[in-house]
């Protein structure tokens, strides 16, 4: 199994003051601890759960690019970006820069957004759900055809592209890995099954989990898709260092159900520090899983 980090919580020692040399140590103990991918969130105010609008909050892309100055091997990416946060246009143009200046390493998470309080708070619309998903195919839909050869017009009912031209192209082929956030049943998990290389899940109840994957299993069978082909992973919202061995059951679980990355913080007092400690007491037990 793989270790992802995903830095969500930014209350860190120093303030915003050491924001950047905090971060860029994070990164460069994931990319040189053998750590698969590091994410940020993409947000404008931080959630609720985690202090709300009062916490810092980084702007996620160019937080990505700043981090691809700092590493060589770790994939970067937003777990997830909201569709309604930037025009599919200009967020594939963004999405390309960020793989080549990081040479071919940047991840494409997306999902249907949620935090409507950011949204009202600084003017951006915010549709209804039903929408936003309608505008999630789309996107993905966008992305694809300016990361491929095509360049001609994209016509869709929200989205309208002249000229879908996107040069230079991401270095990785067909553009970079897709991972669609998220595990509705109906909509979601569709999503994945169509466009996806990649999932990324809530669940911590195994049963819970094993019905969601075998939704998913069913979307990629109807639509003809080898269900092996979409990357399952999870995100694990404990303290890993505080009970390494409940966290290794946990994910020894989860493997036998077909996981193979788990997302995990830094923790909030030494992102660094905790970051090391994940790489040597962790990882190399979370390897032998699967």
């Amino acid at each position: 199994m793989k270790l992802a980090v995903h830095a969500a919580n930014l209350t860190w020692p120093g303030g915003a003051g050491e924001l950047a040399p905090t971060l860029a140590g994070v990164a460069r103990a994931a990319d040189q601890g053998g750590v698969t991918t590091l994410t940020m969130m993409d947000h404008w105010f931080q959630m609720e759960q985690m202090g709300g609008p009062a916490e810092p909050m980084l702007e996620g892309y160019t937080s990505l690019g700043f981090l691809a100055g700092v590493t060589e091997r770790v994939e970067l990416g937003l777990l997830v970006t909201g569709v309604t946060y930037r025009h599919p246009g200009l967020l594939a143009k963004t999405v390309a820069t960020l793989d080549v200046l990081s040479g071919g390493r940047a991840l494409f998470g997306i999902g249907a957004a949620w935090y409507d309080r950011e949204h009202h708070g600084l003017g951006v619309p915010f549709p209804p759900m039903k929408e936003r998903f309608e505008r999630l195919e789309e996107a993905i839909q966008v992305c694809a055809q300016m990361w491929g050869p095509e360049e001609g017009a994209y016509e869709g009912t929200h989205y309208q592209l002249a000229e879908t031209v996107c040069r230079p192209a991401p270095l990785r082929e067909g553009g970079p890995r897709v991972l669609v956030g998220g595990s509705g049943e109906r909509k979601t998990l569709r999503m994945v099954a169509q466009y996806a290389d990649a999932c990324n899940l809530f669940a911590t109840d195994r049963d819970e989990l094993a019905h969601k994957l075998e939704v998913l299993d069913r979307h990629c069978a109807d639509l003809g898709r080898d269900p092996s082909e979409v990357q399952r992973t999870n995100i694990y919202g404990g303290d890993v260092l505080g009970d390494v061995d409940g966290f290794l059951r946990q994910a020894e679980v989860w493997a036998s159900l077909g996981l193979d990355m788990v997302w995990v913080g830094p923790s909030s007092d030494d992102p660094v520090g905790s970051v090391e400690r994940l790489c040597t007491e962790v990882l190399p037990r979370l390897e032998q899983l699967g």
